[in-house]
């Protein structure tokens, strides 16, 4: 898989030449080996991509998306299922273990609580409260602490009267970061040769991989709550699109963020797929997030 998350903000033509993406816009022309394409984030509707261009970006496992006329992500591509043991994988899938679901769950929940702990410690807000209900997690969160904390946490750092509910541009930016994520995750899963709609706890169309991105999403939140966002421009979903490639500690070794969320996203399908024993889900919220620059977009 790739690394570069390219995204196209003005009027170009999309094409392949030689393995190579080759993207003209109105002005300049760029090269990009498709081989490092992680994903490619469409971002107007005056963009015109050829069909070779998208079966080389599925072929190599990249994920193109899609917005709408309002900005945010609307569709994305899917490929059709690569792993020659897919059908064996989803009978396994289907059969999953209660158990291991139950405790996977919830250490994906304590994952991302500390990870939300994390982030109010580097914004220097009081984090007590949310070390409190971490505490009371119990196995597959059955008081769902998550919700919970999730009720404290944002207001927290975003302010007291803010709401997840709110049509504010920080909500958009949030929104439009996860949806990045979503992407990455899902690409993760069907390349591994699993279902995306069977999952351990979420329901909604992506069910799994709404459950196993969960403690990353603070990580997003941490970037936004470093910008001053008055409004979802180019350069914050830029930034938003650039932030999975940043470089972190993970396991003791330089990681790029994509690479941390595939590598963690295999080992919870091993571990429900019984080819493991044990699971530890440890992903550090890095504070380079604050000083990662946005850059030139095309």
């Amino acid at each position: 898989m790739g690394w570069r998350t390219l995204l196209i903000s003005q009027h170009a033509k999309i094409s392949l030449t030689s393995g190579n993406l080759v993207i003209q816009t109105d002005s300049e022309r760029y090269h990009t080996p498709v081989r490092d394409i992680n994903v490619l984030l469409i971002q107007s509707l005056q963009v015109v991509i050829t069909t070779a261009a998208v079966a080389a970006l599925a072929e190599a496992h990249a994920k193109i998306i899609f917005t709408g006329r309002d900005g945010q992500p609307i569709c994305e591509t899917t490929e059709c299922y690569p792993h020659a043991r897919t059908a064996a994988l989803v009978r396994q899938q289907v059969g999953w273990s209660e158990g291991r679901i139950e405790n996977l769950w919830t250490r994906v929940v304590a994952a991302k609580i500390q990870n939300q702990i994390a982030v109010g410690n580097l914004l220097e807000v009081a984090t007590n409260d949310l070390s409190s209900e971490l505490e009371k997690l119990e196995l597959n969160d059955a008081t769902n602490r998550e919700a919970v904390v999730a009720r404290q946490y944002f207001p927290l750092i975003f302010g007291k009267d803010f709401s997840r509910s709110d049509l504010v541009p920080i909500n958009a930016a949030l929104n439009y970061g996860y949806s990045i994520l979503l992407s990455l995750v899902n690409r993760i899963i069907v390349s591994r040769g699993y279902l995306t709609c069977f999952g351990i706890h979420h329901d909604n169309a992506f069910n799994l991989a709404s459950d196993l991105m969960e403690p990353f999403r603070p990580i997003i939140d941490y970037w936004v709550a470093q910008q001053k966002i008055r409004d979802l421009t180019p350069d914050v979903k830029f930034g938003l699109a650039r932030l999975f490639e940043l470089e972190m500690r993970y396991n003791g070794k330089q990681e790029v963020l994509s690479n941390v969320v595939e590598k963690v996203i295999v080992q919870c399908l091993k571990y429900l797929s019984e080819e493991t024993e044990t699971i530890r889900i440890e992903v550090d919220v890095p504070d380079e997030v604050s000083n990662y620059a946005i850059n030139d977009y095309v």
